[in-house]
């Protein structure tokens, strides 16, 4: 189940404390996300930085509507919970795995 975030607030450096619907909150330190470049090269700015929002719709922190961190992803980390098992990285096969007729894996992965 996907939690959304329905308040957060700036707390210093790259740390913020997330409240998600069903009560649970946590500190998620965004500093890892300096070193990714790309979208995340903005919050180099510290005044961008805290310039988050809550998107309602998408249940989740945004940042000018441009960037934004998937709401498992910041639940995972906020309560130690862990990802849920479809959102992990990991993209090696599994047990679970079915080849396609002809013996490839499906594609992505």
């Amino acid at each position: 189940m996907i939690h959304d975030v329905i308040g957060a607030t700036y707390v210093g450096e790259y740390r913020i404390e997330v409240v998600f619907d069903d009560g649970k909150r946590g500190i998620v330190d965004f500093s890892r996300y300096l070193e990714r470049g790309g979208v995340f090269e903005r919050f180099k700015d510290i005044a961008f930085f805290r310039s988050f929002s809550i998107n309602d719709e998408l249940g989740t922190l945004t940042w000018e509507d441009e960037v934004d961190i998937a709401p498992e992803r910041l639940y995972a980390e906020a309560t130690g919970s862990g990802l849920p098992t479809w959102a992990q990285d990991d993209k090696k096969p599994s047990a679970n795995m079915t080849l396609h007729e002809d013996r490839s894996l499906p594609r992505g992965l």
